[in-house]
């Protein structure tokens, strides 16, 4: 039974989010949640309310599940769209500047044991 929960536009770059990303894939959700918390990068408060979500999802889908059980079973940054503006510089040269953003996706599944 897999939950999914979507991130679209998020106001932070691909390469910046996969980084955190990297941290909590194939983690336990209260595990994914801790690592978190104590991650000192802008991304891990959206990946944190996407993780939420997806829980949420879960539970809303299938009443009887092990919230215990529930793991991130993938989950990944795709690039968003990109703002490109220019700005005036000297001897009337322009420097281009793109502020980037991501789309991220989170599935979460109950891990099985192996005797079922």
């Amino acid at each position: 039974m897999e939950a999914r929960a979507v991130g679209r536009n998020l106001p932070i770059a691909p390469r910046k989010a996969r980084l955190v990303v990297d941290l909590v894939r194939n983690q336990f959700v209260e595990d994914a949640l801790d690592i978190l918390a104590f991650t000192p990068k802008a991304a891990a408060g959206m990946i944190d309310k996407l993780i939420h979500s997806a829980a949420s999802n879960a539970r809303r889908e299938n009443t009887n599940i092990d919230e215990s059980r529930l793991y991130v079973k993938k989950i990944f940054v795709d690039e968003g769209v990109t703002r490109k503006w220019f700005r005036p510089r000297a001897r009337g040269m322009a420097y281009r500047i793109r502020r980037r953003r991501s789309h991220i996706t989170v599935i979460l599944d109950e891990k099985r044991e192996e005797n079922e």
